[in-house]
């Protein structure tokens, strides 16, 4: 059966899996916020431990590929190349948006469109569209949210919400049927069975080629506590 090594480090959580087939064997979750520089090559040398224990060969690794943090997606891509040359394997890119639609199927009938929504800043979210079977709609793209924001979808179909820009998308859009499922984050447990289907696909990436779905340029931030200071020099002037 195929082993898969499965890397999520998109948002503020990161998190590693590892699967047979289509069973789960290992999975573990870090929520400690910038902390994919340590953590997440911590829980990835566990991962990997614990298939050498076993007996298991990797057959792949999946990652998540964006949109989300520009630091975390660089962290883990890296991460999953580096195994990639060590073991000898493919690559496999799955949307972040995708895995963490992973955890709204089966909560939606057929009138419900699955709406991830990843908090980008300000107004905006990294978000896309899927049925209720996980099928995409529309593709991801970076949205600054409007009032009228996907008015392109019948008001006949409720939108389902979910991500930590959920809460963004409630208060703005002027939308009678909308719902949440509350700020879930993307989880390397969801990315077990799109992972299998691309491998039985054949569906890889060129390892040495291959870079995050970022979809928006890098913005260096100033942190608060110098932001403040700024502001206070500032009203001196």
């Amino acid at each position: 059966m195929t082993v898969i090594l499965h890397i999520e480090s998109a948002t503020k959580p990161c998190s590693v899996a590892l699967s047979k087939g289509e069973e789960l064997l290992f999975f573990r979750m870090n929520n400690q916020a910038n902390s994919h520089a340590v953590q997440l090559g911590l829980i990835v040398d566990e991962a990997l431990k614990f298939a050498s224990r076993r007996e298991l060969r990797i057959d792949a690794v999946s990652v998540s590929a964006g949109p989300g943090s520009y630091t975390g997606l660089r962290i883990g891509v890296s991460m999953a190349k580096g195994i990639c040359y060590g073991y000898d394997v493919p690559l496999i890119a799955l949307s972040t948006l995708r895995i963490l639609t992973g955890q709204a199927l089966g909560k939606a009938d057929k009138n419900t469109l699955l709406c991830p929504a990843l908090d980008a800043r300000r107004m905006e979210i990294y978000t896309a569209v899927y049925n209720h079977k996980g099928e995409e709609l529309k593709p991801a793209e970076a949205l600054v949210l409007e009032e009228n924001s996907f008015e392109d979808f019948h008001s006949d179909k409720t939108l389902c919400f979910f991500g930590d820009g959920a809460k963004k998308c409630m208060g703005k859009l002027n939308r009678k049927n909308i719902c949440s499922l509350g700020a879930l984050v993307p989880r390397a447990s969801e990315m077990l069975h799109p992972a299998l289907e691309a491998f039985r696909s054949g569906r890889f990436e060129e390892t040495a080629y291959f870079e995050p779905n970022y979809l928006k340029d890098f913005q260096a931030t100033v942190p608060k506590k110098l932001d403040r200071l700024i502001g206070k020099i500032d009203s001196l002037s």
